[in-house]
């Protein structure tokens, strides 16, 4: 009883709110701010009351798909890229993958990290001859120009990155 009486008042109170010219007050996100035409040649403006603030999120790792995805996103990559070859029930990649995360976002798009399941991607595994994980391999216009097996520390991953950058 009382969700019916709550939800009477919202829909009495939204139905009450009415820009100009009849029509209705839409909630939007500062990124939906610019006035848009719908059919009828209707144009909605945003509620500047309702405004949702957002940031840009800039994506520095990435998980692989499947083959062609990591051939298009890795190999074919103008931008040097980290592989993280790990799987899910391994202990030292659960401990490596979010200080290897860390540090590559600390490097400001200079680089990408794209993370392999060897599990899901066995054939990526066997191609790049994963035979322990965690294996991180660096990858420079398609290449693979460096390569670890294990845990590192924050020093010796910072020095693995700067050596891939150049």
């Amino acid at each position: 009883m009382a969700h019916r009486l709550l939800l009477r008042r919202f829909l009495a109170s939204v139905i009450s709110r009415k820009l100009p010219q009849g029509r209705w007050a839409p909630l939007t996100s500062k990124a939906l701010q610019t006035p848009k035409c719908c059919s009828g040649g209707l144009t909605v403006t945003p509620n500047p009351a309702r405004t949702i603030y957002t940031t840009r999120v800039c994506w520095t790792t990435f998980n692989v798909q499947d083959g062609p995805d990591f051939q298009d996103r890795v190999v074919n990559s103008e931008t040097p890229v980290v592989v993280d070859f790990h799987a899910q029930w391994c202990g030292p990649c659960k401990i490596l993958g979010p200080r290897l995360e860390k540090m590559v976002a600390k490097q400001h798009g200079k680089v990408v990290m794209a993370k392999v399941d060897i599990d899901d991607h066995t054939d990526l595994a066997i191609e790049y001859e994963v035979s322990a994980v965690p294996t991180v391999l660096a990858i420079k216009n398609g290449d693979v120009v460096d390569k670890f097996v294990g845990i590192k520390d924050e020093d010796q991953l910072e020095a693995f990155l700067k050596k891939l950058i150049g």
